[in-house]
């Protein structure tokens, strides 16, 4: 699937937030790329918990780490178990615009199904947009590890090669004293 068109993009996001309006403080929950890329102005960062969802290559990059016809593996958020990352604020002057671009970013195929919940912090909960995966979306998938990690080491997108992805984002969530199985795992196996 390719990049669709940027204004039915903008469509899609007007139309959310006529329903789900951007709050008064704009937090967003990092588990993936945002960790090491945010392209925000971000004023405040926490480590954030939410329960219910935990990370999962799941999506099928066909256009960032990967082509349609040598796709890549990138991040979402999935249905159970718990999940930890980092919660950002973002700057008051820039939210309107970096939410948009936020969207154009991570809606460039409508994967996603963008969320407002709550995150729990040391300093308290905060509600945060998160982006989750859409299970019925022709992009999704949910491969074992060891397919994971063949993929994951020759896919090349727009953003540039799967494996720089998967290694920044795992560097950073050890950096941040986050160890996830999942991740130990396809590290595992590029190894080999």
């Amino acid at each position: 699937m390719h990049c669709l068109p940027k204004q039915l993009l903008l469509d899609h996001m007007h139309a959310f937030l006529e329903q789900f309006p951007i709050p008064d403080e704009l937090w967003v929950f990092a588990y993936g790329s945002l960790l090491w890329n945010p392209e925000m102005q971000v004023v405040e960062s926490r480590h954030g918990f939410v329960e219910g969802y935990r990370r999962g290559f799941n999506l099928l990059s066909t256009v960032h780490r990967g082509t349609p016809e040598a796709p890549g593996l990138v991040l979402s958020l999935r249905d159970g178990g718990d999940c930890e990352g980092l919660v950002m604020r973002v700057d008051q002057g820039s939210k309107q615009e970096d939410f948009t671009n936020l969207w154009l970013r991570e809606m460039v195929t409508l994967f996603y199904r963008p969320v407002w919940f709550e995150v729990s912090t040391e300093q308290g909960p905060v509600t945060a947009i998160a982006f989750v995966a859409n299970p019925e979306h022709e992009q999704f998938v949910d491969f074992d590890c060891q397919t994971s990690a063949q993929m994951i080491a020759k896919a090349h997108g727009g953003r540039g090669p799967n494996i720089d992805y998967f290694h920044n984002t795992h560097n950073h969530l050890l950096e941040l004293g986050i160890k996830d199985p999942l991740f130990e795992s396809i590290a595992g196996y590029l190894a080999n």
